[in-house]
């Protein structure tokens, strides 16, 4: 089985292009919400974010106080290193255990914003870039999330430009409205189930 990463910048659409994966019959991880999962379900995680963090990263009843680790990661370099530190092991391990756990699939997509910013690109066997330019972007997730452009802009600075990704990419998925996704998205599907026929 091939083990592929599919990745793009805030408001890509990596979410509707993973959709259409799994309209296909393959199965997603996605790391986002794998992450928020263990955050509030692996005791080992628990206790160190609350030593980064302080006892009041959760609440009483166990979950997690999203509002308080995101403003303080994002106004402290030193905290979000350490967050991801902890945060991102856990989800590689989780990953392999999940890629592991998989029958009969020619390959399996790992969805995730920050593959190629963590390394992770490097332990899988290809890499989808969705691409799509910047003030179409700007405006979904201003559609999205009912906020304003700054914002927006903010969060994407946190993350690595689109032209680096795309560096990375084996496969290209332009979500610009030029192309259909549905036709770009099977074609690509069609290649990995070659790769993958042809590895056996």
């Amino acid at each position: 089985m091939l083990n592929v990463g599919i990745t793009g910048g805030i408001g890509s659409g990596k979410t509707t292009v993973c959709k259409i994966f799994e309209r296909f019959g393959i199965p997603i991880y996605y790391a986002d919400d794998r992450a928020k999962k263990l955050m509030i379900s692996n005791q080992e995680i628990i206790d160190k974010v609350k030593h980064i963090f302080g006892i009041n990263a959760y609440s009483k009843n166990g979950q997690l106080n999203r509002s308080l680790l995101s403003k303080e990661a994002f106004s402290d370099p030193e905290k979000l290193k350490a967050l991801n530190a902890v945060v991102h092991p856990a989800v590689a391990k989780d990953t392999l255990d999940w890629q592991n756990s998989l029958k009969e699939v020619p390959y399996s997509l790992k969805e995730a914003a920050l593959i190629v910013e963590t390394g992770g690109h490097l332990i899988l066997d290809k890499l989808i870039v969705v691409s799509a330019p910047q003030d179409i972007r700007i405006q979904r997730v201003m559609n999205r999330d009912d906020t304003k452009k700054e914002a927006v802009l903010a969060r994407m600075q946190k993350q690595l430009p689109e032209e680096e990704k795309l560096k990375h990419a084996d496969f290209i998925i332009q979500n610009d409205g030029s192309e259909s996704l549905i036709l770009q998205v099977w074609k690509i599907h069609l290649e990995l189930k070659s790769m993958a026929t042809t590895i056996k």
